[in-house]
């Protein structure tokens, strides 16, 4: 459905109306195409402090595809180098670096700090890292003009494992992520022969796939080079069958809580899976005061429960190839709550359960990393049917005051399981524009 209020925001009269009034001034935001694959303007690189990277850095940012330069009149992203400060008092260098320029960042840009894993055993460092957290989340909601601004956390010696997160980030396929934290582990990437398409020879999986998300992403991941197989339950057959043969890719009608779901997806791919895509899911809401027994079940056992049930089946069959990614979508429901929603939010924060607790051992014992998507308020046929006054204030109450599209949370998705994410492990990130809501 078109978002009128963001039309208006983009006349004239319309920028004029709103400023007046105090409304919020959306900017229409600039996602990845043929015609758009990168940022349009240098990338500037500061540093706040010494640095732990050494250099190491500079080559994964040249590698983004920006000109990277260290002074510009409108830089379309700033990677500020905060690695380096240990203390309170070196805050001060944080915001030395970035208050000259922050307000010549161009409409649409990519502000991305870089950071260290907080230490437990030395808490005047723990201190300072963990105020960066605080710092780029406020910021995020500040800057407006539809730029964003994350915190992206490297273990110290090499900014190497950072190379897919920092490509993601600084371009527009990243147009919807906003306020958010990566953790990186050290993990050294997997090679990729091709960026254009680092997918190229991988199968993936997606489940719910006939449609909306699940549909975008699958659309993506072949984009990407990836031999997709669109999975959805029988009744959508039809549906199905018209997104695979679009992307030519392969239907597999199935329910994905059917009790031998695990083995007829092995069955169907007998090279293995490279990549697994948990993004079937439904609502039945509820207050729970009135919520019938059966509606609480139905949303954790499509949701949740299938979702752990296959993949700890498919990961101890070795159905899961090493080198894999497995991808889970949870929900900004299951981070804030939602009014009626107690079946769905408490499914959807069983998902990152899930994601926290497996990632460390999946990638241990199996070489597959786990991670998962938070969706916001997304512009599908499910949020069409919202009615008016809840749709706009869904839309509005992010730091873009708009809503996302599906292909947002596919490029997020995209990003996760590409070869050269193997440092990016237990991690959930939103794809909410930096909801008002939830941490």
């Amino acid at each position: 459905m078109a978002d009128r209020y963001l039309h208006l925001t983009g006349t004239a009269p319309g920028r004029f109306l709103t400023r007046r009034l105090g409304l919020p001034q959306p900017v229409g935001l600039r996602r990845w195409s043929l015609a758009t694959p990168s940022l349009d303007g240098p990338l500037l690189h500061l540093t706040a402090g010494g640095s732990l990277l050494g250099d190491t850095l500079a080559p994964v940012l040249a590698a983004t595809g920006l000109e990277v330069v260290r002074r510009a009149d409108r830089p379309a992203g700033i990677v500020v180098d905060a690695t380096g400060i240990t203390t309170a008092a070196g805050l001060g260098g944080l915001h030395a670096a970035l208050h000259p320029v922050v307000r010549s960042l161009a409409t649409g840009g990519r502000i991305v700090v870089l950071g260290t894993h907080p230490s437990p055993e030395d808490h005047h460092q723990a201190a300072a890292q963990q105020a960066l957290e605080g710092f780029v989340r406020s910021l995020g909601k500040e800057i407006g003009r539809g730029a964003t601004a994350q915190l992206v956390r490297l273990a110290p010696g090499s900014a190497a494992p950072a190379e897919s997160t920092l490509r993601f980030l600084l371009s527009p396929r990243s147009a919807y992520v906003s306020g958010q934290v990566v953790e990186l582990t050290g993990a050294a990437p997997d090679p990729v022969a091709d960026w254009v398409a680092p997918l190229t020879g991988r199968t993936a999986l997606v489940t719910g796939a006939a449609r909306g998300i699940g549909a975008a992403v699958a659309s993506v991941l072949a984009r990407d080079g990836a031999q997709v197989i669109c999975l959805d339950v029988p009744q959508a057959g039809e549906e199905l069958g018209r997104t695979a043969d679009r992307l030519g890719a392969t239907a597999l009608p199935l329910d994905i809580t059917a009790p031998d779901a695990a083995e007829r997806i092995a069955a169907a791919v007998p090279g293995g899976l490279d990549v697994l895509v948990h993004n079937a899911g439904i609502t039945r809401d509820r207050r729970l005061a009135n919520m019938p027994a059966e509606r609480w079940a139905q949303v954790i056992e499509v949701n949740l429960d299938s979702v752990l049930r296959t993949t700890d089946a498919l990961l101890e069959a070795g159905t899961v190839n090493r080198g894999g990614r497995i991808v889970a979508t949870a929900s900004i429901a299951g981070i804030a709550g939602n009014n009626g929603q107690t079946n769905y939010a408490a499914s959807k924060a069983g998902v990152i359960g899930l994601v926290r607790s497996l990632a460390p051992r999946a990638a241990a014992g199996h070489g597959v990393t786990v991670n998962a998507v938070a969706p916001g308020f997304i512009e599908t046929k499910m949020t069409a049917a919202v009615p008016l006054l809840i749709r706009e204030a869904g839309r509005r109450m992010n730091s873009l005051s708009q809503g996302g599209l599906p292909i947002d949370v596919a490029e997020t998705t995209a990003w996760f399981a590409q070869p050269a994410s193997t440092a990016v492990n237990g991690q959930v990130v939103r794809v909410c524009g930096q909801s008002l809501l939830g941490a």
